[in-house]
């Protein structure tokens, strides 16, 4: 293990997932409060920054608070000590505690909490529903002894290179023999100094969307076994599939808008659900938003969605749907909530070299109760 990281190495491993470019412009993202240079050895994973989830995180000595809904949305004229929101930021500042926030731009990015919900929901050959633009692609290759190969490549996909469609740790690969002479200084995996050293390598490809490209090459030096690892990584004239709001795609099998119903609240694990639409409507393409998305109805009916799924549908946007022939299930704004194990996992892979702990907080900061 190195030394604890300081704030700005997590931000820089989450803004690697979620650039902050990619947020909406009204949106609020990146540090909220506290400092790029503070130690951070215990990450605490929010939806929300409630009080009761500051006293949680007072309570379990974390340093770092990331989370999903911004901490202020809109400049501060005043801090109240008397509010809850004055009390919260006493509280942060007293305790040494940061708040980063990665709002909309990790509702657009792929493995953001689109595709975590689409993933719950077991949605195939998905895309954006709302794209926003496309990546730059990339095409690297490495040379690698062949005994090392099959570690490489494992290694390139869990990072998300070789990712197409709906298949993943997708590599191309060319058999050859590698030559070097290791001169003075140098530390050789294979061979001795000063003499020429032949290797049977392999060459692997792998296609790489740009937001992954570091990650990537990362994990190159990592688990390469040479001391100057060779590698190329050209910039290709296509693009990636894009990045955008939302997902749509399909389920395995058609199946009535009420049996939908009950397979949503059970892998988005809600107790209750307001819908719209003939409960006997057959259902086979999906689209979902997660947190507020009524806005969108026009974009899933013109996407051929049978269902919408999102949360924070009003009356007259409901009508409009159902005159339009559009299934749609609220389940609610909460349901943004499996990022907290989404943000975690990612944390605790990409920081698996610091001494870090990732939490998730135990804090439900749904304001709803369903009676």
């Amino acid at each position: 293990m190195t030394n604890n990281p300081v704030n700005l190495d997590v931000f820089k491993q989450i803004e690697s997932l979620a650039p902050q470019n990619k947020a909406y412009d009204w949106d609020n993202v990146g540090l909220q409060i506290g400092s790029y240079n503070q130690k951070a050895n215990k990450v605490l994973v929010t939806l929300d920054v409630l009080e009761s989830v500051v006293d949680e995180a007072i309570e379990k000595n974390i340093n770092l608070i990331i989370a999903h809904h911004p901490l202020f949305f809109k400049p501060l004229k005043h801090i109240n000590l008397e509010t809850p929101e004055g009390r919260i930021i006493s509280k942060l500042i007293r305790h040494d505690i940061s708040v980063y926030a990665a709002h909309t731009n990790l509702d657009v990015v792929e493995s953001g909490v689109n595709d975590i919900l689409a993933d719950r929901l077991e949605l195939k050959a998905r895309k954006p529903l709302i794209s926003l633009g496309n990546e730059k692609l990339f095409k690297l290759a490495v040379h690698i002894p062949r005994t090392h190969q099959e570690q490489m490549k494992e290694a390139l996909g869990h990072a998300g290179a070789g990712q197409q469609g709906d298949y993943s740790h997708c590599s191309f690969q060319i058999e050859g023999e590698g030559a070097f002479r290791s001169m003075d200084g140098a530390d050789p995996y294979i061979g001795k100094i000063g003499e020429i050293t032949k290797v049977e390598e392999v060459k692997i490809e792998v296609l790489v969307a740009e937001a992954k490209l570091q990650e990537v090459v990362n994990q190159v030096k990592k688990e390469h076994p040479y001391e100057e690892p060779a590698f190329d990584i050209i910039e290709l004239q296509q693009s990636s599939e894009g990045w955008g709001l939302g997902r749509i795609g399909e389920i395995d099998f058609k199946v009535s808008l009420e049996q939908y119903v009950s397979t949503v609240k059970e892998k988005l694990n809600v107790t209750n659900v307001r819908v719209i639409g003939d409960l006997n409507k057959s259902i086979k393409k999906v689209a979902i938003v997660g947190g507020s998305g009524e806005k969108y109805i026009h974009h899933a009916k013109r996407a051929g969605a049978d269902v919408y799924i999102t949360g924070d549908i009003s009356f007259h946007p409901a009508q409009i749907a159902l005159q339009s022939g559009l299934a749609v299930i609220d389940a609610g704004h909460y349901i943004e909530a499996f990022m907290k194990d989404g943000m975690q996992n990612y944390l605790m892979k990409v920081l698996a070299n610091f001494d870090i702990e990732v939490i998730v907080s135990e804090m439900n900061t749904d304001p709803f109760q369903y009676l």
